[in-house]
């Protein structure tokens, strides 16, 4: 399937501020489960952009804008050819080994109620780690209602299990926190989602993978209640939000910094096998 991808960031200031400094980590990577046809970040304003990348691979772009700001507006544009991989995850870049992925976080410790969860899925799938882990995801996406008022972005898992609410970020963190007290890796994954009922979204999507010996990465997203398919644009991981954000920076000086985002995530015009 090919996805068109349309990223639109726009900050006001009320007072101009002197400069800015951003971090970008909006590019994806190609690998089994998708191939990037064409990728491009621009800023409209006095800035320098320099290429880089983060501890687990991905690809970053820091962008230092001369001031004064009223107005900046970041620019995400591409096309990506997507494959369903059965839930999968296949020829990703790995920087870390998936031990790593056991750590918690201030966002993803989870609580007694979240370890509790975790050992009754257990439990109910005989064991079955695999099989425990669909249960999970799916008991998350059935139990936790979606809500996009209720959470912002420092929200830890706990808070989110207890609150009994979320947006997909917090349906990841706390399937991650759920993994993990299992013994299981898992990490976070940011990036886009191809929805059906609609192509304009007022943010990118988030999910989980989790990592099994002799199987590898497996994409969950409780969100939606299912593993990840062709549907899906994988931009970036980390151990939690945090370190898998979009976008991140810094002002100096200005005032009544105001932020609006526009996505559309649309199907592109798929390939013709001759």
């Amino acid at each position: 399937m090919r996805i068109k991808v349309r990223h639109e960031t726009t900050y006001t200031y009320a007072a101009p501020a002197r400069g800015a400094l951003q971090m970008i980590r909006l590019t994806p990577r190609s690998c089994e489960n998708q191939f990037v046809r064409t990728w491009r970040v621009e800023i409209d304003a006095d800035s320098r952009l320099e290429k880089s990348e983060d501890a687990y691979g991905n690809r970053m772009h820091m962008v230092s804008i001369e001031g004064p700001i009223e107005r900046v507006v970041v620019t995400i544009e591409g096309e990506v050819d997507t494959t369903d991989c059965g839930g999968f995850v296949r020829g990703t870049l790995e920087r870390q080994p998936e031990g790593l992925f056991l750590r918690d976080t201030s966002l993803t410790q989870p609580s007694p109620a979240i370890r509790a969860f975790a050992r009754n899925a257990r439990a109910a799938e005989g064991g079955d780690m695999l099989a425990a882990l669909h249960r999970i995801n799916a008991e998350i996406h059935t139990s936790l209602r979606f809500d996009t008022d209720a959470t912002h972005a420092a929200t830890r898992a706990a808070d989110a299990f207890e609150g009994g609410h979320g947006v997909c970020q917090d349906f990841a963190q706390v399937f991650i926190a759920a993994a993990r007290s299992l013994g299981v890796p898992a990490r976070y994954v940011s990036g886009y989602y191809l929805r059906t009922d609609r192509t304009d979204q007022e943010a990118g999507h988030a999910w989980a993978e989790a990592h099994l010996k002799g199987l590898g990465w497996i994409g969950f997203d409780p969100a939606q209640g299912h593993c990840v398919t062709d549907r899906y644009i994988r931009v970036a991981i980390g151990a939690d939000a945090n370190e898998a954000a979009p976008l991140r920076g810094a002002q100096v000086g200005g005032a009544g910094e105001a932020l609006q985002v526009a996505i559309d995530v649309t199907r592109g015009r798929d390939i013709v096998q001759q």
